[in-house]
């Protein structure tokens, strides 16, 4: 492999770290300081997320390596929209409906909502701005996770490895959720992994990653507005 690959994975890990060690120091944050308004729309992290998208481009083109191999299939059409809709819808139901089964049984102890209850908008005017920020928070994931990390080390690393790796690294990325928050996250980055894999186009897992979160968002929203109502 040339030098400019190599220097793509030694820039590429050293993102991974800096992202790695400021969601957790996030995480640990949040556990003594309430944000006066929603972690989503902190304009300076913002900012820096665009950056962020902004140098993993800049990374996918020093890698050296074919839009192919990193899934820069940008093309889309009604077959992909449904791909990633449904796949998104899908997922999204099954965390939901797992994540309240879990709750159910063992209440909070597997279960964190922390992290949840920052990014819930107040209002439907918060709702439209929550959705629109989650764009770059998923893009961000996405091209790190599925282009640099999974397409990106795929010619020097078996694309096992990668998979259970890379999921593994997703979910410990959730660990402020609990024990079944990583090991959903872990289930959900290694689905995303093989339909970016299944179809070459980072696209749809974009689009399904968003669509989950989403639809977790808008769950969160009703079982919120569920609560309050009854103790009223």
């Amino acid at each position: 492999m040339p030098l400019q690959y190599w220097i793509f994975i030694l820039i590429t890990l050293t993102l991974t770290t800096f992202i790695s060690y400021s969601t957790f120091a996030t995480a640990r944050l949040l556990k003594h300081w309430r944000p006066d308004q929603n972690i989503l729309l902190l304009p300076a992290e913002n900012i820096l997320r665009f950056i962020l998208i902004a140098f993993c481009l800049g990374l996918g083109w020093l890698s050296g390596l074919p839009d192919l191999t990193l899934g820069w299939q940008f093309q889309v059409d009604i077959a992909t929209l449904a791909w990633g809709f449904f796949l998104g819808l899908g997922l999204g139901i099954f965390f939901y409906l797992s994540t309240r089964w879990i709750i159910h049984l063992a209440g909070q102890r597997f279960y964190s909502s922390i992290i949840i209850e920052y990014i819930l908008p107040a209002n439907p005017q918060e709702f439209i701005l929550v959705t629109l920020a989650m764009g770059p928070v998923v893009i961000l994931e996405e091209l790190l996770f599925r282009s640099l990390l999974l397409g990106g080390f795929s010619p020097i690393i078996p694309l096992p490895v990668l998979l259970i790796g890379l999921s593994i690294l997703f979910g410990l990325l959730h660990s402020p959720q609990g024990l079944w928050g990583m090991v959903g996250a872990g289930l959900a980055g290694f689905l995303l992994s093989l339909i970016f894999l299944w179809q070459g186009n980072i696209f749809v897992p974009i689009l399904a990653h968003y669509i989950t979160n989403l639809f977790q968002i808008i769950q969160a929203l009703r079982l919120s507005k569920t609560v309050k109502d009854s103790n009223t």
